[in-house]
């Protein structure tokens, strides 16, 4: 979509221009030898300019503000005058094109070159001028750029901004005469890296070749980089040469931005316990051996200011009126309200306010969609974005289950359950897509069917986003969390659903784990293959096999190719069968092992909605202890473990 993030103004950006900086892309590098060694000429390059609007953050109970400074790229001649004249139009808008496409579209489309090219300008425009922009303060500051370790350190957050290394560098080779070694040395003092998936898609690789002709500087400098790293290597592995090669910056003709983080960064961490221990051991295994000294865990978190006093304000009144000082401050104090689970008329106090917020999101999406839900029903929430290891087509085949349930013994659902969708897909995921129609699909045929009316309901929000999540998060009964043991680093919805007092329904994966280990198995319902059981599963898994036996599997899985569901004749919904019993040309079939937890997470959903229309009392004591030990997933806990154990700063005390 179209980035206007300009066009109406906005009184809190301040807009810099006495600060903008040119970014070069395209041209030829000239070597020149000098009296005072080499010289590095970038020559018929392409300028965009890149300026700053600054936005004022505002902490809570803080005196000085943070800055957030964005980034606006325009061209440095907007129009070609001659080329207009002489007829040739494009030409004389080329340099502008060129130059404000950049920052126009967020998230462009990468299955095609042009796209790849686009994210590529986008991320090291953005680089470059943030390096640029600090290194002129502190010379501004401090004089001396040889401080520049004491007073900096910058945290790569994903492979997205690590072009920063190597733009850094060239900065204090070619503008600040810093020889090699001095250079080197001070990057791999400032910069950090934190993993915050290990989904493939995510460790970007950049085609050699575009990367050349877009940034020829940048790309000899990485080229040395990897010399050296692999160098290094060879002392290490000298007899294989095999795993240096996967181990290296640049190979088959690629940029392993992912790769150039670890070799670079000086602490590499991830965002769960879990994820740390899958990047040491299969991720990062071969730098882990060499370097163990520089990973670590640092646990995601998220605002309570934001996800509890904002858009729970119902339930944090209620916190407050229990708890002696400021929540908001110290998330260690969320643990004082424990006891009060075991009282009843906390418990109604709790629920009147759960039902609260049921009836509001269902006000909402009874504006917004035209769609009906009961407040009295269960509400079990997957929001997500829209992603295979995040397994929203196993809740689909889980819903299919309940639905062919229910027309056998309508008997069976004795409390109502809305299944909410919440999700958007990646432009050019084409998998994801499928899956969303097949939300849909269902979404009608369970709908429209009059033996569903008063048992089942499908629900896909449309156009999720933070405001919206703010209504429905804490609306929900059950939190879905289902993704493949192993897939998801952390995960922050979780901690948000459980911070609003909602169980977790998941795998043991990313932070779930943690969640689980604060909270107790017992007060959330856990399902599924772990991590070190799938290692052996998936070596001999045969899902087809799997189907001809378990006819209850083989019945849900029908209903993609027999008419059951409607994918209107495009083929979708067949092609999602045969990816979970054949496979395709990318992947193992049911390479996220659905069809092997299908009959586990059943299990666990019929136990999770027996216990809450059995009791709904000891439901709410369950969601309450929740709560509770929710404390530990406060970002203000996570900003201080960086600070302790990366950053090595002492971190402000709120």
């Amino acid at each position: 979509m179209e980035d206007d993030w300009l066009r109406d103004g906005n009184v809190w950006e301040i807009e810099r221009p006495e600060l903008s900086v040119e970014v070069h892309f395209n041209g030829t590098i000239q070597e020149n030898w000098t009296e005072n060694g080499l010289k590095i000429e970038h020559k018929d390059y392409n300028t965009v300019i890149a300026v700053p609007y600054d936005v004022p953050i505002i902490g809570y109970k803080t005196k000085t503000p943070a800055t957030l400074r964005l980034w606006s790229a325009r061209s440095k001649r907007r129009f070609d005058f001659h080329s207009f004249n002489e007829g040739i139009y494009d030409k004389a808008m080329a340099d502008q094109t060129f130059a404000e496409a950049i920052s126009k579209v967020l998230y462009p489309s990468d299955d095609h070159m042009q796209g790849k090219m686009l994210r590529l300008k986008q991320f090291y425009f953005l680089a470059s001028a943030t390096m640029q922009s600090m290194i002129k303060r502190h010379k501004a500051v401090f004089d001396d750029l040889n401080s520049l370790p004491e007073h900096v350190v910058i945290q790569i957050n994903e492979t997205h901004p690590a072009l920063a290394m190597p733009e850094l560098m060239r900065i204090l080779m070619d503008e600040e005469d810093f020889g090699w070694d001095e250079a080197y040395g001070m990057v791999k003092k400032i910069f950090h890296y934190t993993n915050h998936t290990i989904m493939s898609e995510a460790m970007e690789c950049w085609d050699e070749n575009m990367f050349r002709l877009l940034l020829p500087r940048i790309y000899q400098i990485i080229c040395a980089i990897n010399e050296k790293y692999c160098q290094k290597l060879s002392v290490y592995y000298s007899k294989e040469e095999e795993k240096i090669a996967q181990m290296a910056v640049i190979g088959n003709n690629e940029i392993r931005m992912a790769n150039l983080c670890v070799a670079l960064c000086r602490r590499i961490n991830g965002v769960s316990n879990l994820h740390a221990d899958i990047l040491k051991t299969r991720i990062f295994k071969g730098s882990y051996q060499i370097f163990p000294q520089k990973y670590l865990a640092i646990t995601n978190g998220i605002t309570h200011r934001r996800w509890l006093a904002l858009a729970n304000q119902g339930l944090y009144h209620l916190v407050r009126e229990y708890v002696k000082g400021d929540i908001l401050k110290d998330y260690r104090l969320f643990e004082q309200i424990l006891p009060y689970k075991d009282d009843k008329e906390f418990c109604k106090k709790y629920e009147k306010i759960k039902r609260n917020n049921k009836i509001r999101f269902a006000k909402y999406i009874k504006e917004k969609q035209g769609i009906e839900v009961n407040p009295e029903s269960i509400f079990d929430v997957h929001c997500k974005r829209l992603h295979e290891y995040k397994r929203q087509l196993l809740k689909c085949l889980h819903i299919i289950y309940i639905y062919q349930k229910i027309k056998k013994n309508p008997a069976c659902i004795t409390t109502p359950i809305t299944f909410i969708f919440a999700a958007k897909a990646a432009p050019g995921y084409a998998r994801a897509k499928e899956i969303i129609r097949l939300i849909h699909s269902i979404q009608e045929m369970v709908n429209k069917d009059p033996d569903m009316d008063g048992k089942i309901q499908v629900v896909f929000v449309e156009n999720y986003c933070v405001s919206v999540a703010e209504m429905l998060i804490p609306a929900a009964d059950i939190s879905e969390q289902i993704s493949t043991a192993g897939t998801e680093a952390s995960g922050t919805g979780n901690m948000k659903f459980m911070l609003n007092g909602t169980v977790t329904l998941g795998t043991y994966d990313g932070a779930n784990v943690e969640i689980v280990q604060e909270a107790g198995e017992s007060n959330n319902y856990i399902f599924g293959a772990r991590v070190e059981e799938l290692e052996k599963i998936m070596k001999d898994y045969d899902p087809r096999k799997l189907v001809s036996k378990n006819p209850k599997i083989k019945r849900v899985l029908d209903t993609l190719i027999d008419g059951t569901v409607s994918d209107g004749g495009t083929g979708d919904f067949k092609e999602l069968y045969f990816a979970l019993t054949d496979g395709a040309s990318w992947h193992v079939p049911d390479h996220y092992y659905l069809l092997g937890d299908l009959e586990s997470y059943v299990e666990a959903k019929l136990k999770a909605n027996s216990d809450y229309a059995n009791s709904r009392l000891d439901f709410a004591r369950k969601c309450w202890a929740n709560m509770c030990f929710s404390g530990k997933f406060s970002s203000d806990r996570t900003i201080s473990d960086y600070a302790k154990e990366i950053w090595k700063i002492e971190p402000v005390q709120l």
